[in-house]
């Protein structure tokens, strides 16, 4: 447990989650298999970068950040995911009502 990356030591679960449940989002990296996704080797390519999904579940790690459980379009798997490697997809539809 001594190669956990704690960052720089801030509190994620002081402010409230940056994305919501049913929130579309996509991925800034690629994602491998460390050993917790069942059915796949590990190293095997679970989230391809650019890959799109929705927020379906919110939790924590380590009493400092939040994981956002991922269902991605495409592939069907649902991947827990850090803020710092998702970004909010905007949709249009909404935007053009306002």
């Amino acid at each position: 447990m001594s190669n956990i990356n704690r960052d720089d030591g801030s509190v994620e679960l002081n402010d409230p989650p940056a994305f919501n449940y049913g929130e579309k989002v996509k991925s800034k990296k690629m994602v491998r298999n460390d050993g917790t996704f069942g059915g796949k080797d590990v190293g095997e390519i679970l989230v391809k970068k650019g890959e799109i999904g929705y927020v379906t579940s919110i939790g924590t790690f380590l009493q400092q950040f939040y994981i956002y459980g991922v269902e991605f379009v495409e592939t069907g798997y649902k991947v827990g995911m850090r803020k710092k490697e998702l970004e909010p997809i905007e949709v249009v539809a909404e935007e053009a009502q306002k």
